[in-house]
């Protein structure tokens, strides 16, 4: 009886035993679906690579790590190790332009865009250029570029909030947000050394100094102006190296360089220069017209002399005006000095 009682406790002791193992393997497939699948997915997504037009500053980003930077991969890189939940800031690596013009299609922000700052004199001159530059490529100077901005964000256009690196839009924000004061300072600056004539030649003819050119030539004023116009963009290129350095708090840009395009007159006075062109023209027409006809009258005295002097002559000039097919020439007739042979 004995061995039977052992026999039958054993036999239902075993239900019992099979209930934790199955509650154990749904705690590991929970486990592996819980944390394998999130730990694959950062596994292979601890890799990281740049195109060739791009260089990235990365981020430790861990649950358990630091937010410091952790390296800079150059452009045209292979597949790098960048370390679990890490951050990539991407920002280009090739020359960038940043464009201020009246054309809406071309122009980097939204509508016309173009930079209106006075002259010495007063008048409010609208400039359009293009500045040229690249973003450094030192590590270390792009590690501080990344700790400055690459940690906030700006506004675009659009009135969204990006960061730099979030692609052309966030890029332009910056750009907007950051240096587009700095050149609209460096161009104010320099213009404001400059009368408007200096220039801009037209803008002459509607000032007290007359439409007569400072050197006598219009020639020679348009000359003047590009002259004036080249002084003032190497000024800039000069100027814009120095203030952006210290505005960003770096040397985040290289090969700066900024093209003066386009000076324009604001609408009032460009109409005022178009009203004095046109009277001038008529000026020029009229006196044209005076000389013609003194040239005439002058062409005509001569001749009358030259047949005073000759009344051959002016028999024969007068032979020579008249009509084909005449057979007789009686001028004396008073019934008709011209009769046409049949």
């Amino acid at each position: 009886m004995a061995k039977k009682e052992s026999t039958g406790g054993a036999g239902s002791a075993r239900p019992e035993l099979r209930a934790p193992r199955k509650g154990t393997a749904i705690v590991t497939a929970v486990l592996l679906v819980v944390v394998g699948i999130p730990l694959l997915s950062a596994l292979f997504g601890g890799y990281e690579r740049t195109s060739g037009g791009e260089i990235a500053v990365i981020r430790n980003g861990g649950f358990f790590d630091n937010n410091k930077i952790r390296q800079v991969i150059d452009p045209g890189s292979g597949r790098v190790w960048i370390g679990l939940y890490s951050q990539t800031h991407k920002y280009p690596a090739q020359q960038r332009f940043y464009t201020i013009t009246s054309d809406a299609k071309k122009s980097d922000r939204t509508g016309v865009d173009v930079v209106t700052v006075p002259s010495s004199d007063g008048v409010n001159m609208g400039l359009e250029g293009t500045l040229y530059f690249t973003l450094t490529q030192d590590h270390e100077a792009l590690k501080n570029f990344d700790d400055k901005y690459g940690t906030r964000k700006f506004r675009g256009v659009d009135g969204e909030m990006r960061n730099v690196y979030d692609g052309d839009d966030g890029w332009s924000a910056f750009l907007d947000q950051i240096v587009r004061p700095v050149i609209d300072n460096d161009l104010r600056s320099q213009i404001n050394s400059f009368r408007c004539s200096e220039l801009v030649s037209s803008c002459a003819l509607v000032q007290n100094a007359g439409s007569q050119p400072r050197n006598g030539s219009a020639t020679g004023q348009a000359q003047s102006n590009n002259a004036n116009i080249a002084k003032v963009q190497n000024a800039i290129n000069t100027s814009l190296a120095t203030d952006l350095e210290q505005t960003l708090g770096g040397k985040f840009f290289t090969n700066i360089h900024f093209n003066l395009v386009r000076v324009t007159l604001p609408t009032r006075v460009q109409e005022a220069v178009d009203r004095a062109q046109a009277a001038f023209a008529q000026v020029s027409e009229a006196q044209a017209k005076v000389a013609t006809a003194r040239a005439e009258a002058a062409a005509n005295q001569a001749r009358q002399d030259g047949y005073n002097k000759c009344p051959t002559c002016a028999r024969i000039e007068e032979l020579k005006a008249l009509p084909q097919g005449i057979t007789v020439y009686a001028p004396g007739n008073p019934n008709g000095s011209l009769l046409r042979g049949r």
